[in-house]
């Protein structure tokens, strides 16, 4: 079993920047891909950016270039750095960790970006 707790949501100014932190803990060897999704408001849950235990990223078209997402093997934590911030990208962020052919949800954290 996988436990997922995320930190780092909040409110920001459009510009601005914040980082997003999800650490994984449990019985836990090796984890393949870990990234981050997000919902709006009535809109469906979709794929923000991941990374595979090789370090190979994948992002969504509309944060390439500002969003950074990284991993620290040894704390079993992954991140997302998000800059240059717009108010489209308000929505709740999901940690999801893929693990022995589970997938894992974190419990989700606000970003809200003000215009």
């Amino acid at each position: 079993q996988v436990q997922l707790v995320e930190s780092g949501g909040g409110l920001v100014q459009a510009g601005g920047s914040l980082k997003l932190s999800c650490a994984a803990s449990g019985t836990i060897f090796s984890i393949d891909v870990m990234g981050w999704y997000r919902q709006a408001p009535g809109k469906q849950r979709e794929l923000v950016a991941e990374v595979t235990s090789g370090g190979r990223t994948n992002y969504a078209h509309s944060v390439k270039g500002r969003f950074t997402v990284s991993r620290d093997n040894a704390k079993k934590t992954v991140y997302l750095q998000m800059n240059s911030l717009k108010p489209e990208d308000t929505a709740v962020y999901y940690c999801k960790v893929d693990y022995n052919h589970v997938r894992y949800w974190g419990q989700g954290t606000q970003v809200t970006v003000s215009s």
